[in-house]
């Protein structure tokens, strides 16, 4: 690996408290309006929820934040979506660099169906990295993060889609964490996995706050109130209420918030 590519990595792994931001943004699907004026500021260093019925705009939100609606056909928006107070979606932000900086977690398991060891370093390898040694490092930390290396230290040659579906979900987050985000968007992340991989990963996701923002879209309103610090209600494109989780669960100020933690509707 060259001084500089290593410098490279070296500066991208010193985590940065990252600013995020929502201004005013609208969001079309064609002619439908998913999102209807939304402003947030989310907190560094947090778990924030996102919550709310199906439908509501929770996922499109969330993906706005790493440019992953602009794939979908008849995607427009409007407004601001500012990352340290620039914004991402101005005509000089490299994407595959925004990418790196803000990681993303699917509601399925999606490793590559290559080995443990490919999965990990994958991210990495098209980076232009080539130092063996400082691969082998970083594929043992990233699984230690997510508390899978004891578990495949021994066959790290194994093609990943022999795992459970709870160890592939762990080996996709510790595929993200390799290229060292700063910022980690979460949809859904359980809830194809069973109550005991479940628990696994809201207790990474605990853990992992100290070094990341993370931004996790649920359905689990229990998931929601064990794991994140500040929870925000979608509901219809709009955002009915954002606040500390407590007090959304235990004192929300809006009454349609209250109705759909009571579970009256939703």
């Amino acid at each position: 690996m060259s001084k500089e590519k290593k410098e490279s990595v070296i500066e991208s792994s010193i985590k940065r408290k990252y600013k995020l931001q929502a201004k005013d943004v609208k969001v079309w699907y064609d002619d439908f309006m998913a999102i209807k004026g939304i402003s947030m500021d989310i907190k560094p260093n947090k778990v924030t929820a996102f919550i709310g019925p199906s439908g509501c705009g929770k996922s499109t939100f969330l993906r706005l934040f790493n440019r992953m609606n602009d794939y979908v056909d008849g995607f427009k928006m409007d407004g601001e979506i500012n990352i340290d107070d620039k914004n991402i979606n101005d005509k000089d932000i490299n994407v595959e660099l925004l990418r790196k900086q803000v990681g993303m977690v699917f509601q399925k398991p999606n490793p590559f169906p290559k080995s443990i060891y490919e999965n990990v370093a994958y991210g990495l390898k098209i980076q232009g990295l080539k130092d063996k040694k400082f691969l082998e490092e970083r594929v043992e930390s990233s699984l230690k993060r997510v508390a899978l290396w004891d578990e495949v230290k021994d066959d790290l040659n194994k093609n990943a889609l022999a795992l459970s579906g709870g160890q592939q979900q762990r080996l996709c987050i510790a595929r993200t964490l390799a290229v060292e985000p700063s910022i980690i968007l979460m949809d859904e992340p359980t809830s194809a996995l069973d109550p005991i991989s479940t628990a696994k990963i809201e207790e990474l996701i605990y853990k992992l706050k100290d070094k990341y923002t993370i931004v996790i879209v649920t359905h689990n309103m229990q998931q929601a109130s064990r794991i994140s610090d500040n929870t925000a209600f979608f509901y219809l494109g709009e955002l009915i209420e954002y606040d500390k989780t407590n007090k959304i669960f235990t004192n929300p100020e809006k009454q349609q918030t209250e109705n759909y933690i009571t579970g009256r509707f939703g």
